[in-house]
């Protein structure tokens, strides 16, 4: 295959082809934004030749909220909610990104056993999500078994979100200088359990996928994209990894506590769907090596930090003190102030690079709020691995970037 199928300026070949007569002999389809087997509420606009594609389009904007600007009317402390709800799999990356960039605009230190326990929590996340993209994306191609048991160990992952933080799914556990709680008693014994478990159980994923004859047919080969193209195009993640790639922000640029612990990135070199299947089933591997780590290693003392400024004063303290009770009632309703200055926070999530983009004036709420979702962002690269493919092979191509539309259109 070329090196490249983005010629310059990069629209050209992204697009049907601009002459009227070749247009007149395409058949334009559209698919979705309904259609069942596009993820999300997304539409492809597709020329097609014969079962060729010869041009594709993703029409986005389905499911805008104007999340950003809600999260400008909101106090830095009332805006955290919002960054677990964008990318829904991700919500503990979301809410990461957020909170660490205010810290480093209020210069707040983060006590080490809650750096540790975010990568905890951050890389159960990530299985939970890569189980939520294999389960989803076989189902699409027609294998059924493997999304009842990829959402099996799902529901595990989630039963441990429950008793840490409350709530299985978007839990708004991070918050400035730390943990809102600590971990229960019981929780440690309850992951290393399930840790022990969950090798195998991706091992029972491989020996019903990766040899399985129609599996390998419907995705290697199909999907190409280039290491060239995956750059040029901004992609990142799983998705630039599989085309060769080595960039991960956990070793490229390590942050939190990924700084003290031993993170491998995985890299495949082919380029195509069963690639991008096969690192993400490797990243869970690695995902349960690191957790390991912090289990075996988790450091002790506290999980917040006691800056009285910007954090709720201990629950216990409100049954028995007023100063307690309305230094509450100050920081929920009016909030605290942040520096003025600007500051980009990242994050390596399942999808690639999470950024947030802060700006404060000075006051209460942010002044300026910019989410970098790399669905967003890799999505544009679905228009070049399905040019020239055939429409039956559409469906798995799309599939394989995982794109989470919430965290497309925002």
């Amino acid at each position: 295959m070329p090196a490249t199928r983005i010629p310059t300026p990069i629209p050209s070949e992204l697009h049907p082809p601009d002459d009227p007569e070749i247009r007149e002999q395409l058949m334009h389809l559209k698919v979705g934004p309904n259609h069942p087997s596009t993820h999300g509420v997304l539409r492809l606009d597709l020329f097609l030749d014969g079962e060729e594609v010869a041009g594709c389009v993703p029409q986005i904007g389905y499911v805008h909220t104007g999340i950003e600007k809600n999260i400008e009317q909101k106090t830095w402390w009332k805006a955290i909610p919002y960054f677990d709800r964008m990318d829904y799999l991700s919500f503990y990356f979301g809410g990461y990104a957020y909170t660490t960039g205010v810290e480093r605009l209020l210069q707040l230190e983060v006590p080490r056993r809650a750096e540790w326990l975010r990568v905890l929590f951050m890389e159960l996340d990530r299985i939970y999500s890569h189980l939520v993209w294999l389960g989803t994306s076989a189902l699409e191609m027609g294998a059924m078994t493997p999304f009842f048991y990829c959402f099996r160990e799902r529901d595990s992952i989630s039963d441990l979100f429950e008793m840490a933080a409350g709530y299985r799914m978007h839990p708004r556990y991070f918050t400035f200088g730390g943990l809102f709680e600590d971990i229960p008693p019981a929780f440690a014994k309850a992951c290393s359990d399930l840790l022990d478990e969950l090798p195998g159980r991706f091992e029972q994923y491989v020996d019903l996928l990766s040899q399985n004859p129609i599996w390998k047919d419907r995705l290697i080969g199909v999907g190409y994209l280039s290491a060239e193209d995956a750059v040029a195009l901004g992609t990142t993640g799983p998705n630039l990894r599989a085309s060769g790639v080595d960039w991960d922000l956990r070793t490229a640029a390590p942050y939190g506590a990924y700084r003290e612990l031993d993170v491998k990135s995985v890299v495949r070199p082919e380029g195509d769907c069963y690639a991008r299947y096969l690192a993400r089933i490797e990243e869970m591997f690695e995902s349960v090596r690191i957790c390991r780590q912090v289990l075996d290693g988790l450091p002790e003392g506290p999980v917040i930090t006691d800056d009285r400024k910007v954090v709720l004063p201990p629950r216990g303290e409100l049954h028995t003190s007023m100063e307690a009770v309305i230094h509450h009632f100050k920081l929920v309703t009016h909030g605290f102030q942040v520096p003025a200055g600007e500051v980009y926070s990242t994050v390596e999530s399942p999808r690639g690079e999470l950024g947030v983009y802060l700006v404060s004036d000075g006051g209460t709420k942010p002044w300026r709020v910019k989410w970098r979702g790399p669905s967003f962002v890799n999505l544009q690269a679905v228009s070049a691995m399905v040019g020239g493919e055939l429409m039956a092979d559409l469906i798995a191509t799309v599939g394989s970037v995982d794109a989470v539309m919430g965290d497309v259109d925002r």
